[in-house]
């Protein structure tokens, strides 16, 4: 029994455990229970969870396994002692009595030895797994697995696919003189093989001796696991069998290696007894094996004497103990017998170390180099594996691989290109023609001829030729091989047979292109471009891989869309590609070869993809940029685990992306789903900078790639510092494009090779040298793009010297191909990446972009960069989505602010008619003015909550309001604008209800004064004739009477001298520009307006202008008669009041007609004459309208009108009362006709306004009022589809004019259906009750019945003073010597009310008097639908196109879509033809406009249109299609615009003549982005 109770250690039992049991027990101890066999895939160790992130210590086990993958993944040499973390031996008491040296278990025997941990690893692992792990742990320069044991040491795998992927360049030492350099699949590579194997009986450690003999000098590198290495002394439970592979390859220096030739070094781990069959294996194929042995046994003497020609093949590594001479006995016997020669026996002893002895081996394996003839490849050792009856892990993917071998049967007959040419036709000539024409679509100011558009139908015809072309190639055998094998839906199986495609491809294009790079670098010392170019060009030809059978297949689907066929067989393989994607493999997004983007391609394989994950498609971009060859690759691999391809040349061009799982974990964190990593080909390759677009394309790429990104990391090598430079300019050239266009995007710089623990301080002077340089360069580029505000790299980006600035030791720890990866290079990047992802989610600047939305960027970003101009350029369907969205918020917030002042106002406003009549003027003033102050303070209220809106949209992270940022400000001073302009609108009417007041008080008072001399003379002939017997008709004659006598003397009210009045108003706005004596001669304005207002050549001033005035006159009169006309129509709106006419009125127009002949001076130069001219004849018809007005308003309120209108109730009464009749009803019935019904009236009007704009804003026509774009988009639409010419000339020519039009025949349409109807009755319902409330509480208030009437009506009328203007004077004159009792009066009332009801809702259904309702109303819901639509109402410069801007405070101008210029009335000066072209197209050209200075005219470029109309941006359209519509109406109406504008038709392009009205309708609603 054990000491102290104890048990012995349970290692005893376990031996005798079968090697099933003793697995599945590790497996299960590591946690790997459920992967095996072979169920732990690749995508699983890739995905980005919180444990990638962040670096955790192992505290069990079960974490051993993943710990150990992330860092192998990582590249970090460090991972195969994660068995440090949570080992305590180093802590635990060595000082063991004699009992623990026997019984004690070892502290750390159950953290498992690293073989087994890495074999249990290869077991559980799936063959794509097996094959990165392999790669991954040949570039830490580790030992891989040859020959993996299984649950029996005899039973083993040779896995050759696991070391399929390991691809290595050496240079042998009989190429050094040329540098030229090998590069090889390490299992197709022919070279010596040596092996090294053990007896049971040894003492010495061959894996240290194997490690000491492919280090040089001391540098010692554990490539195997050896005894003393931590966890190396642990006992193997399943590992041994395992046969491990590593080699050495020689850099080309003597001094440095230490062999000239690649060899591979073989290990087998235990005895050969135990794992007969490897070592067979390895004898056979070794040119050499090392036995390592202190005896040797029985078996093993036979084993050994059974090996054929053993002499010549094996060396025996023998460990002479002085103590045990016996043991040298049987060495000597094994020998003698052997005949093995006293050189291939080395003996160690303890003389000589471990250095020196190592030397030996080292020397024996150089003599043996010497004499070796035949050697073999891994790969060749497959036959010998098979006869042994070893399995061999790629035998499952024989099918594939016989597929891949087909499809590239027929590259060994041709050249790579030839093939290419035959197999491989789209991605040829005609893709690349494609994208020259796409280029030169967008880049036409090189053009030499004036009809651009012609040239760009005839770049469209081209284009469509190509199609055709396209279309008429037919898949090559080999690709529908390819696409078959690809749609099979046993994914492992694709995933065979695309990486046999990739090996294949490898193997055939490896030697042409390692030839041609080392002719590109000798071409590049004579730096002779053309000589270059070619070199580069035939590097291109001859690069073939998977990626251009993926190309290929895009672009079948490419040419399938083009295609009308509807059995398309292509429709399929977005899926597949989508399936790949998210199995990791990358998706070519930019063709750096034909430097084109197949968009369809793209769009379809994202958009499947999207659906594949149920729209959880949340990503975070990130992206790579530096020189070439500076680690782009590698640090992304290093960061993410992933394999992009690493190449020191320029074969692979454009940009890839690959998708990486975020795990659930971490998404709500990171705020995506997945991470979209973008590879890129390097920028600023110095060899071909001297190419002509070397620097374009490098731009383009940049832009591109940093405008998807949301994450761009700089990536610096300190030794390409000059190169550097060139990239800072190209990065913050696209850095200052993305902030321009709404995109701000996180940017890192990593500063490669920066080694030490001081670097970050000692490098402090290169960052701050570095911001300089960025600033300097912010500079340039922001005078390049033409953005003078920006001055420094950090108004363009939030960047921080100290945060965004990492260093990162150099990659290797040593010389390649032999050095290891450096581990702080590892740890930094590890580092690197935590910070990044930690921050990310805090930094960004919106939420995180999903698949669609990405999708529609990248189409609008490509098609901008391919611009000369991009911030000019650019159009985005997201950008103009989140305009429109905030555009459609913003309009709602508008009317929102609007209808509560309005409201207000209308409360307001029934104030001041209702304030006392006795109060005087002083009373009132004193009101208005607290009206004006209340209603100020209710602006700001509302003005501030508008902001707060706007400010709370653009924190939401979920609406692109990131893409807005640059429209801010605009919004922000539109909503100063909008409150600007409502508080003046409030003082004018407030005003004007005091005027109105001020005007009838005069009327009133001659009325009240009447009326009392009229109510005593009734009283006085009641009087007389009570005693006497009268007939009604001789009662009627004695009150007509009365009635003239009482009247004959009733005043009118004076009327104004409105002609003068607006004279004055005239001089006065004119007074600034002496034109005093042009004026002083004029006395009025009767005989001004009469006659069709003429323009005269004295309307010009200098002689150019004059002449030009010949040719332009109809020009400068159409201007002329749109100001006429729209002014007019202001007039004729405002004249439809019953208000009085007040100088504001006048003001107001003359305001208009300045700010009209302000923007029409820039085109039509015309002097201070024509403005006198103009205006004096717009007053002229002003003051004729305004009179009538005037004198509508006193004859509606004329003292004796009004007298007259009570003779009826005067008369009625006096019968009454001299008959002494019950005249309740018929008071009751005169008090809701005369009193009630007038302010119900009155109460609709004002109220009713508002409640229809609310029921068109709510109804299903609200879309057509949401934003100016929906609004402009049905306008248009609805103008086609009526198919009137004349229309269209209204809407061009008279913009303002059609709209207003437009709308009231929208409302007039709506509000017959029965709406106004509705809204009427709906109204009448709230104010009846009303009515009937405050009767009821006026009831309640008296104190007995027999209180008089007038009192309880009074008391009602006050109740209702809130909401309704009731007649004072009316309400006296109705109820004079009312004799009837309150009770019997408010059941009369209550019934006269509900008979009015029923008369008002007959009189509702009238639908003939709807437009002379609406305008009577107080806010005219069409003129307040068309504040909403009608924005700026500025227009192009170019094309008339109305400005759609939102809000009215916008720094630029916009429209959706442009159309030819001819139909803004522009002419070609030389044949007077209409202009065809778009002025769209004209800003990218050299073309040029003249443009008038206000001193001399000047013929100026269209390009640099934004110097002398600054207030627009004209970007080109979209699409070719998106002028469709435009182009349609001048093709049908080409004659009848040319007769209506005095010119020829235009010259328009044949391709326009093919353009359907549905194209046009397509072209609309693509541009204006209607779903």
């Amino acid at each position: 029994m054990s000491r102290g109770g104890l048990q012995p250690c349970d290692w005893i039992p376990r031996c005798r455990e079968t090697p099933v049991a003793i697995l599945l027990e590790v497996l299960s101890n590591l946690g790997l229970e459920k992967y095996y066999p072979n169920k732990l895939s690749l995508q699983s160790v890739l995905e980005v969870n919180k444990s990638s992130i962040y670096e955790k210590a192992v505290l069990s086990v079960d974490e051993m396994p993943f710990h150990f993958l992330r860092k192998l993944f990582q590249i970090n040499a460090g991972c195969r002692n994660c068995t440090r973390s949570f080992s305590s031996h180093d802590e635990t008491d060595d000082s063991l009595d004699l009992l623990d040296l026997y019984t004690a278990c070892n502290p750390s025997e159950n953290t498992g030895h690293p073989l087994d941990l890495i074999v249990g690893l290869f077991l559980c692992a799936d063959s794509f797994l097996q094959q990165e792990m392999g790669l991954k742990m040949s570039l830490c320069q580790f030992s891989v697995p040859l020959l993996l044991p299984h649950t029996d040491n005899n039973q083993c795998t040779l896995m050759l696919w696991a070391l399929r992927e390991i691809v290595k360049e050496w240079c042998p030492h009989d190429l050094s003189q040329s540098r030229g350099f090998v590069e090889d699949s390490i299992v197709q590579a022919r070279m010596p093989f040596f092996s090294f194997v053990r007896l049971k009986n040894c003492s010495l450690s061959k894996s240290q001796f194997v490690n000491q003999i492919l280090s040089r000098d001391q540098q010692n590198h554990n490539m195997f696991i050896h005894r003393d290495m931590e966890g190396g002394a642990l006992t193997r439970k399943l590992s041994n069998g395992l046969v491990e592979v590593c080699w050495f390859l020689p850099c080309g220096r003597e001094n440095l290696d230490v062999f000239p030739e690649p060899v591979a070094f073989a290990n087998l781990r235990g005895g050969i007894c135990e794992s007969l069959v490897q070592f067979t294996f390895l004898y056979e194929v070794s040119n050499a094996v090392f036995i390592f042995l202190d005896k040797v046994e029985e078996k093993e003497h036979h084993i050994l004497k059974a090996l054929q020609d053993a002499k010549s093949k094996l060396y025996f590594v023998v460990h002479r103990k002085e103590s045990v001479a016996e043991n040298m006995m049987s060495v000597q016997k094994t020998l003698q017998e052997l005949a093995v020669p006293r050189s291939s026996v080395k003996i160690k002893d303890s003389r000589i170390n471990t250095a020196e002895f190592s030397k030996k081996l080292c020397g024996a394996i150089k003599t043996s180099l010497c004499s070796i003839k035949n050697t073999m490849s891994i790969a060749d050792m497959r036959e010998k594996a098979v006869e042994l009856g070893l399995s061999v892990d790629e035998n499952k993917t024989l099918e594939q691989k016989k597929t891949a071998e087909e499809i590239m049967r027929g590259i060994g007959v041709r050249s790579i290109p030839h093939y290419k040419k035959q197999q491989l036709p789209l991605q040829g000539e005609n893709w690349k023609r494609l994208s020259q024409l796409e280029k030169k679509e967008c880049r036409i100011g090189d053009v030499g001829t004036d009809a651009v558009e012609h040239y760009k139908a005839q770049l469209q015809e081209e284009k469509k030729h190509i199609w055709e072309e396209q279309k008429q190639q037919k898949a090559s055998q080999g690709m529908l091989a390819f696409i078959e094998t690809l749609s099979t839906s046993n994914r492992e199986k694709r995933h065979f047979f695309l990486k046999w495609m990739k090996f294949r491809f490898n193997d055939h294009s490896r030697d042409k292109l390692t030839s041609l790079c080392n002719k590109f670098k000798e071409q590049c010392k004579t730096k002779d471009a053309k000589l270059i170019a070619e070199v580069d060009q035939a590097l291109l030809d001859s690069s073939l891989g998977v990626e251009h059978y993926m190309r290929e297949m895009g672009l079948h689907y490419e040419v399938s869309v083009h295609s009308d066929d509807s059995t398309n067989k292509m429709s399929h393989l977005p899926e597949v590609a989508a399936e790949m994607l998210l199995d990791g493999y990358p998706l070519e997004l930019l063709d750096g070869v034909a430097s084109n983007v197949p968009e369809k391609w793209v769009t379809a394989v994202l958009m499947e993809l999207h659906e594949k994950v149920g729209g959880k498609s949340r990503l975070l971009v990130l992206t790579v940029l530096g020189v070439q060859s500076s680690g782009k690759s590698t640090l992304l691999n290093t960061m993410f685990g992933v394999q992009f391809t690493v190449s020191s040349g320029r074969c692979t061009r454009g940009a890839y992306i690959l998708f990486l799982k975020v795990g659930d974990d971490t998404q709500q964190e990171l705020g995506c789903d997945f991470i979209l990593l973008i590879d890129t080909e390097g920028l600023k390759s110095p060899e071909l900078a001297q190419l002509e677009d070397s620097y374009e394309h490098d731009n383009q790429l940049a832009t591109f790639v940093i405008g998807l990104s949301d994450v761009t990391i700089i990536n610096i090598a300190m030794e390409n510092a000059n190169e550097m430079k060139d990239v800072l300019q190209i990065a913050v050239h696209a850095f200052l494009r993305m902030k321009e266009i709404g995109k701000k995007t996180i940017c890192h710089f990593v500063h490669q090779n920066v080694a030490g623990v001081s670097a970050h301080n000692r490098t402090l002077t290169d960052r701050q040298h570095l911001l300089d340089q960025l600033n300097e360069m912010t500079q340039i580029a922001a005078d390049m793009e033409r953005q003078p505000l920006i001055q420094a790299f950090t108004d363009v980006l939030d960047y921080d010297m100290e945060n965004n600035n990492w260093n990162i030791p150099g990659l290797w720890h040593g010389t390649p191909p032999m050095a290891p990866v450096n581990t702080g290079y590892s740890e930094a990047v590890s580092e690197f990446k935590k910070n990044l992802l930690e921050t990310v989610g805090k930094q960004r600047q919106s939420s995180a972009t999903k698949i669609p939305d990405f999708v529609q960027w990248m189409r609008s970003l490509w098609k901008s960069v391919k611009y000369e101009n991009f911030i000019f350029s650019f159009r985005n369907t997201l950008v103009a989505h989140a305009y429109d969205n905030l555009c459609k918020e913003f309009n709602q917030w508008e009317w929102e602010m609007q209808k509560e002042i309005l409201s207000r106002l209308t409360a307001a406003e029934l104030e001041v008619v209702n304030a006392n009549n006795e109060g005087g003027l002083e009373t009132w003033n004193t009101l208005v003015t607290l009206k004006k102050a209340q209603l100020a303070e209710e602006i700001e209220s509302q003005k501030s909550k508008m902001k707060e809106k706007l400010s709370d949209f653009y924190r939401k992270r979920d609406r692109h309001a990131n893409l807005m940022e640059k429209y801010k400000t605009d919004f922000f001073n539109s909503i100063t604008s909008l409150s600007n302009e409502i508080q003046h609108s409030v003082n004018a009417k407030l005003e004007g209800s005091l005027e109105r007041k001020i005007a009838l008080r005069k009327a009133l008072d001659i009325i009240q004064e009447y009326c009392g001399t009229i109510e005593e003379r009734v009283m006085k002939l009641l009087s007389k004739c009570k005693d006497t017997q009268l007939s009604d008709h001789r009662l009627r004659e004695e009150f007509d009477k009365m009635w003239a006598s009482a009247t004959a003397n009733v005043p009118t009210l004076k009327e104004q001298d409105i002609h003068a009045s607006i004279l004055t108003q005239l001089k006065r706005n004119l007074s600034n520009r002496n034109v005093s004596e042009d004026l002083q001669h004029i006395e009025d304005l009767k005989s001004f307006g009469r006659d069709t207002f003429k323009t005269r050549i004295d309307h010009v001033d200098s002689l150019m202008k004059k002449m030009k005035y010949m040719w332009t006159q109809a020009e400068l009169q159409m201007f002329a008669d749109n100001v006429i006309e729209t002014s007019t129509q202001f007039v004729v709106d405002k004249t439809k009041s019953d208000d009085d006419y007040h100088d504001s009125l006048s003001r107001d127009l003359l305001q208009r007609i300045d700010e009209s002949l302000n923007e029409g001076y820039k085109s039509h130069r015309s002097n201070i004459r024509f403005e006198i001219d103009l205006k004096l004849h717009i007053c002229g018809i002003a003051a004729r309208e305004f009179l009538k007005m005037h004198q509508r308003f006193l004859s509606n309120n004329d003292p004796r009108a009004q007298l007259e209108k009570y003779k009826h109730q005067y008369l009625s009464d006096f019968l009454d009362l001299y008959k002494e009749t019950d005249h309740c009803q018929r008071k009751a019935n005169d008090y809701v006709q005369f009193c009630i019904k007038p302010a119900i009236e009155d109460y609709m009007n004002r109220a009713l306004g508002i409640d229809i704009v609310d029921d068109i804003l709510t109804s299903c026509h609200s879309v057509e009022y949401s934003s100016r774009s929906c609004f402009q988009h049905n306008i248009q639409k609805e103008l086609l589809l009526k198919d009137d010419f004349e229309a269209f000339v209204k809407y061009i020519r008279h913009y303002e004019m059609y709209v207003k039009d437009w709308i009231f025949d929208q409302v007039l349409q709506k509000m017959r259906d029965n709406t106004l109807c509705e809204l009427k009755r709906k109204k009448l319902e709230v104010v009846v009750t009303k009515i009937l409330n405050a009767m009821k509480e006026a009831s309640n208030m008296l104190s007995d019945d027999n209180e008089n009437v007038p009192n309880l009506v009074c008391k009602m009328r006050k109740y209702l003073m809130q909401d309704m203007a009731i007649s004072e004077e009316a309400e006296k004159r109705t109820l004079f010597q009312i004799k009837s009792t309150c009770q019997s009066f408010t059941q009369s009332f209550t019934a006269s009310l509900n008979t009015l009801k029923k008369t008002l809702h007959v009189e509702f259904s009238n639908i003939e008097d709807i437009p002379e309702t609406l305008n009577k109303l107080a806010v005219k819901p069409q003129d307040e639908l068309f504040k909403r639509i009608f924005g700026c109402g500025h227009q192009c410069p170019f094309c008339k196109i109305p400005c759609e801007a939102g809000g009215k405070e916008h720094k630029k101008h916009h429209a959706a879509v442009h159309r030819p210029q001819g139909l803004g009335r522009y002419r070609n000066d030389d044949n007077k033809e209409l202009v065809e072209t778009l002025c769209t197209t004209d800003v990218q050209t050299d073309h040029e406009f003249i443009f008038y200075d206000g001193k001399a005219e000047q013929w100026v470029p269209y390009k640099e249109y934004t110097t002398y109309y600054p207030d627009w941006h004209i970007p080109p359209d979209a699409t070719i299609e998106a002028s469709d519509y435009w182009k349609f109406v001048l093709v049908r109406y080409n004659k009848r615009f040319a007769q209506t504008y005095d010119a020829k038709p235009a010259d328009v392009p044949e391709a326009w003549t093919y353009i359907t009205k549905e194209q046009a309708l397509k072209g609309l609603k693509d541009t204006f982005n209607m779903s």
